[in-house]
C-alpha cells in the first residue's frame, strides 16, 4: 500500500489516522521470539515497532523526516491505549508502551477510527443590510443616500439604442452601512476565501461558521501596531509583564532590554524554562480547539507554498485577537532563538530548532481527541510557521483591498440591470439562498414597477419637449416595458388625451401644398397664334 498525500478536506485527521495504522500492520515484519522460555508466534520487540514506525512515517509526504523517535514512542502509546496493539498477554489500554525489548502483537483486527457523525454545520446564512427597504421608523423619503435622479432626458441619452434591446432595471435604494453590517461582510467574504484557496465546495465538517466572531477578524485586520502585532482593548488578556520581558530576553540575545545581564551560568536556560512552563500551563491550544480542523486541513497544502501561506494567513485572522497577538509574539520569538548563533544551547542532547517545535507545538495546536495525530500535526505546522511567520502572521493584503472595495461599492445608490454583476469585486459569497426562476422574474417585475412608472409620467408630463419626440420617448418606452406602459395607459383614448386636437383646422389648399413635394417653376407655352 503506497502512502499518498491527504489534501485538505473534512476529517483529515481521521483519515491519516487510519492510514497510518493500516500501513503499520502492512509493513511490521511479525516474526517468532522467546520470552521466559516460551515462544510466541506472530509478534515483534517494542524497539523494532519503532525502529518501523519511524521510517514509516519519515518517508510518508504527510509527517516527514522531521518526525523524532520521541514522537513515534508516544504514537506507539497511543496505539497501545486505543487496541492498535497489544502485549503478548492481550493486555492493553493503558500508555505504558517502552522503547525496549517487550513483545507485542497485533489484535485480529485494529481497529480504525470511524469518521465522527457530527451535525451538520448547515450553510449558514449572512444577513446583509437590505438596501431597498428602509429602517424601522423611517421611509425612503428619508434615507440618508443621495438617490439617483434621472429625468427623461437622461434616460434617452442612456438608452439610445435599438428599440428592444432596453434592459430592465432597478433602482437601488442604499443606506449607510453599520458597523455590525461591516463585520458580516468581512466574515463572509473571509470564509469563502478560505473555500476558494482550500479548493472545497463547502466548508462543512470542517469549520462551524456560527463560532466564527466578525468582530475578530476586524480587530486582527485593523488594530495592529507599527510591526503588524495585534493590539488589545482589553489589557488584562494580555501576556504578564514577567513574560513579555522573558521572551524579549531571549529573543534579543544577548541584549537583555528589560532584564539585568546574567551572572550565572544556564541563566538562558531557566528564562527557557519559565516560558515553556506558562505556555504549557493554558487549558486551550493557541488556535483553539474549535479550528483544528482548519488547520489540519490546511497542513495538506504544504507542498504547494503560496497557497499554504494565504490559507494560514486566513485561518489564523479567525483566532480571538488575544490568541493571535501570543501566537504572533510566541512564533517570533522561537524562529529568533532557532537563527540566534549567539545563545548558548538551550539542551545537551536536542537542537535548538526541534527543541523550539517539542516544547511549544502542542499548546499551538492540539485537540481534544486523544486519538489524533496532533502531535505530529502540530510540529509540522509549527515547522511552516517558524519559517514562514512574517508572511503568515501579517493581515492579507489582497483580501483586505478587496473588502474594502466591497464595502464601499455596497454604499453606493445605483440602478441595477437585470443580468449585471454590480458584486463582481469579490466572487459571491457561499452563503445564499437560491430561489425559483419564477420567484426571479416576480420580484425583478415588482422591483422596478415604481421608478419605471415614475420615469414614464415624467415623460408624460414633460412639456419642455415637442411632440414629436414625445410620441418617439413613449413608443420606444411602450416596447421595451409594454407592462408598465399598459398600466399608464390602458386604452388608446387615454393616451391620446396627450395630444389633444388643435380647434382650427388650416385651408385645404394648405394642407395639399403640404403634401406635394416642392417643384421648381416651369413656363407654359403661350397658346397666342
Amino acid at each position: 500500500m503506497e502512502p499518498g498525500l491527504v489534501g485538505p478536506g473534512p476529517y483529515r485527521a481521521t483519515r491519516l489516522w487510519n492510514e497510518i495504522i493500516e500501513l503499520f500492520r502492512a509493513g511490521m515484519p511479525l516474526r517468532k521470539h522467546r520470552c521466559r522460555f516460551k515462544s510466541y508466534e506472530r509478534c515483534f520487540k517494542a524497539s523494532e515497532a519503532v525502529d518501523c514506525l519511524h521510517e514509516l512515517l519519515g518517508s510518508n509526504q504527510n509527517f516527514g523526516p522531521e518526525v523524532t523517535r520521541n514522537q513515534t514512542v508516544k504514537l506507539l502509546k497511543k496505539f497501545l491505549k486505543n487496541h492498535v496493539i497489544e502485549d503478548i498477554k492481550g493486555r492493553w489500554g493503558k500508555e505504558d508502551f517502552q522503547d525496549d525489548g517487550h513483545l507485542y502483537r497485533f489484535p485480529p483486527s485494529s481497529p480504525l477510527k470511524p469518521y465522527p457523525k457530527k451535525p451538520s454545520f448547515g450553510k449558514e446564512i449572512i444577513k446583509f443590510p437590505d438596501w431597498n427597504d428602509p429602517k424601522a421608523g423611517t421611509s425612503k423619503e428619508h434615507i440618508p443616500v443621495k438617490s439617483v435622479a434621472m429625468n427623461s432626458e437622461m434616460w434617452y441619452k442612456r438608452h439610445s439604442i435599438a428599440i428592444g434591446e432596453v434592459p430592465a432595471c432597478k433602482l437601488v435604494f442604499r443606506r449607510e452601512l453599520t458597523q455590525e453590517n461591516i463585520e458580516e461582510i468581512w466574515k463572509s467574504m473571509t470564509l469563502s476565501r478560505l473555500q476558494k484557496v482550500l479548493g472545497l465546495d463547502s466548508l462543512d465538517e470542517v469549520i462551524d461558521a456560527k463560532l466564527v466572531n466578525p468582530k475578530h477578524i476586524v480587530q486582527n485586520a485593523y488594530n495592529v501596531n507599527k510591526q503588524g502585532i495585534v493590539t488589545l482593548e482589553d489589557k488584562s488578556k494580555d501576556l504578564p509583564h514577567w513574560i513579555l520581558s522573558a521572551m524579549k530576553c531571549l529573543a534579543n540575545w544577548p541584549i537583555c532590554s528589560d532584564l539585568k545581564q546574567p551572572t550565572y551560568t544556564g541563566f538562558e536556560r531557566d528564562v527557557f524554562k519559565t516560558i515553556v512552563d506558562y505556555f504549557g500551563q493554558m487549558k486551550e491550544p493557541l488556535l483553539t480547539f474549535n479550528f483544528f480542523d482548519v488547520f489540519v486541513s490546511v497542513l495538506g497544502l504544504l507542498q504547494k507554498h503560496t497557497k499554504a501561506v494565504e490559507a494560514l494567513q486566513i485561518s489564523c485572522l479567525l483566532l480571538p485577537p488575544e490568541n493571535r497577538r501570543k501566537l504572533q509574539l510566541l512564533v517570533r520569538m522561537m524562529a529568533r532563538i532557532s537563527f540566534n548563533k549567539d545563545l548558548p544551547p538551550l539542551s545537551e542532547s536536542v537542537r535548538t530548532r526541534t527543541l523550539m517545535v517539542q516544547a511549544f507545538s502542542r499548546c499551538i495546536l492540539c485537540s481534544k481527541d486523544e486519538v489524533d495525530l496532533d502531535e505530529l500535526l502540530a510540529a509540522k505546522l509549527v515547522s511552516f510557521l517558524m519559517d514562514n511567520y512574517q508572511e503568515i502572521l501579517s493581515v492579507p493584503s489582497s483580501l483586505k483591498s478587496s473588502i474594502e472595495e466591497h464595502v464601499v461599492q455596497v454604499q453606493r445608490a445605483q440602478i441595477k440591470y437585470a443580468g449585471d454583476d454590480t458584486d463582481a469585486t469579490f466572487p459571491a459569497p457561499s452563503f445564499c439562498h437560491q430561489i425559483s426562476t419564477d420567484e426571479f422574474e416576480y420580484q425583478r417585475a415588482n422591483g422596478s414597477q415604481e421608478p419605471l412608472a415614475a420615469l414614464l409620467e415624467e415623460i408624460a408630463m414633460n412639456k419642455e419637449i415637442s411632440v414629436k419626440d414625445k410620441k418617439k420617448k413613449l413608443k420606444q418606452f411602450q416596447k421595451s416595458y409594454p407592462e408598465v406602459y399598459r398600466v399608464r395607459f390602458p386604452t388608446p383614448e387615454t393616451e391620446a388625451l396627450l395630444f389633444p386636437e388643435k380647434s382650427k383646422q388650416k385651408p385645404p389648399i394648405l394642407i395639399w401644398a403640404l403634401k406635394k413635394p416642392f417643384q421648381p417653376f416651369h413656363r407654359t407655352r403661350s397658346f397666342r397664334m
